[in-house]
């Protein structure tokens, strides 16, 4: 049994909870395209934003996915959501990690080609959603302008949003950004030795 007056003023705390609460969600009453950006050195970026482009389908919302970086790979991400190819559209698009590639100039060549075809995606109204996986990594290495990136987002469709993931998310993409998370790692399998596993990093 609760006592009495435990619940008599859990039940004030709760009235007064609710009222704030709901002020709040009153003053947001603006609809528009966000930017959201997931950073930091812990795991569930990608993660993060694939789980959205999940919740798009599930409202049929039409998804662009760039991956930045990321290539040598196969992930099951892009196995999954290429099974959608009318709402979905995915262009993997890295050569690698950069301690993989080691050519400077590869790299900028590689990132400035995928940031023209995610240019393309941001210019077009039919994309609800963009997913720019690993952007974060391609901004902090220089390998793309970071004050024309800004302005390609900036100038995108009114009610567009855009997901930007990586470690190392520079200031200037942060000031501009609507929602910003970083995850923060507290322990990883892989520091005791497990190696990435399908279905989790993969």
């Amino acid at each position: 049994m609760v006592d009495a007056d435990k619940s008599a003023r859990h039940e004030k705390r709760m009235k007064r909870k609710k009222e704030i609460v709901d002020a709040h969600i009153k003053s947001a009453n603006k609809e528009q395209g966000i930017i959201i950006v997931h950073t930091g050195n812990g795991k569930g970026k990608s993660s993060s934003a694939f789980g959205m482009v999940a919740r798009s389908l599930g409202h049929k919302m039409h998804v662009g996915v760039v991956q930045f970086i990321k290539g040598a790979i196969e992930t099951g991400e892009e196995a999954f959501f290429r099974a959608f190819p009318d709402q979905v559209e995915f262009h993997v698009m890295g050569d690698g990690y950069t301690w993989d590639t080691q050519n400077l100039e590869q790299d900028i060549k590689t990132a400035e080609k995928a940031w023209a075809q995610a240019l393309k995606m941001l210019q077009d109204e039919k994309y609800d959603l963009v997913v720019l996986d690993e952007l974060n990594i391609a901004l902090s290495q220089k390998y793309l302008n970071i004050k024309k990136v800004i302005q390609d987002l900036e100038n995108r469709p009114h009610m567009q949003h855009v997901v930007i993931t990586g470690r190392g998310a520079p200031k200037e993409l942060i000031e501009i950004s609507n929602t910003v998370t970083e995850m923060r790692e507290i322990k990883h399998a892989y520091q005791s030795g497990i190696m990435a596993q399908k279905g989790v990093e993969l």
